[in-house]
């Protein structure tokens, strides 16, 4: 029996405008590091999270796994990871850069309302395997997906996530008590902005700077 299927809504049409406002978002996406104190509502952290899972995924395995993180034991665990790999970092760092890199409170876990951990599940049921028998690493760059996914609807909703990456997967792992076959990708922090700039804050810092989208695209 052949299925037919029926279109339900009218094809939205993106126009001119519709992409210039669309670029804005892009320019203005930034990784944030100090928020503001306001929570967050939990219905527009709901939306937020249902918008991210409207991001691509392979074979339709929708394998990412958010967990928000609300104990302050859990928190603080995370906390100390940090404090001990930020410590490391700065101790490899040449020491103009390191003094910079102190600068700029990569963390922002003490401020930001909201803290959230994203994971992949390695093998999950859904999706059938379909798309990662030669590269199962697919699991994790669809959970990445969906963090951008996120990332991006945070900003139009006039929140900032900043990315915490200086941490032990395994550390996290266990203070958030997941299971030991989910892949830990980040964890985030998301909040009001103290401030908004379309300059990056590393750039602004001095740390590094953008360059032009010609000098990362080859042709063969």
């Amino acid at each position: 029996m052949t299925k037919t299927y029926v279109a339900h809504s009218v094809t939205p049409l993106f126009d001119d405008a519709f992409r210039h406002r669309l670029l804005d978002l892009f320019r203005w996406r930034r990784d944030v590091r100090r928020f503001r104190t306001d929570p967050v509502p939990p219905a527009m952290l709901d939306e937020l999270l249902e918008t991210a899972c409207l991001a691509p995924s392979v074979g339709l395995s929708q394998p990412w796994r958010f967990v928000i993180v609300e104990s302050p034991e859990r928190r603080a665990a995370v906390r100390a990871s940090f404090e001990i790999c930020n410590a490391h970092a700065l101790a490899i760092q040449d020491t103009d850069r390191a003094a910079r890199y102190a600068r700029l409170k990569l963390a922002g876990l003490d401020e930001a309302p909201c803290h959230l951990a994203v994971f992949a599940a390695a093998d999950p049921e859904q999706g059938h395997g379909l798309g990662r028998g030669t590269m199962p690493e697919t699991t994790a760059y669809s959970a990445v997906m969906a963090v951008h996914t996120l990332w991006l609807a945070a900003r139009a909703a006039g929140l900032g996530l900043g990315w915490v990456s200086i941490l032990d997967p395994a550390t996290v792992m266990a203070a958030l008590d997941v299971p030991s076959d989910w892949r830990f990708v980040g964890y985030f922090c998301l909040g009001y902005p103290q401030a908004e700039s379309e300059v990056p804050e590393l750039e602004q810092a001095g740390w590094e700077q953008r360059r032009p989208a010609a000098s990362r695209i080859l042709r063969r």
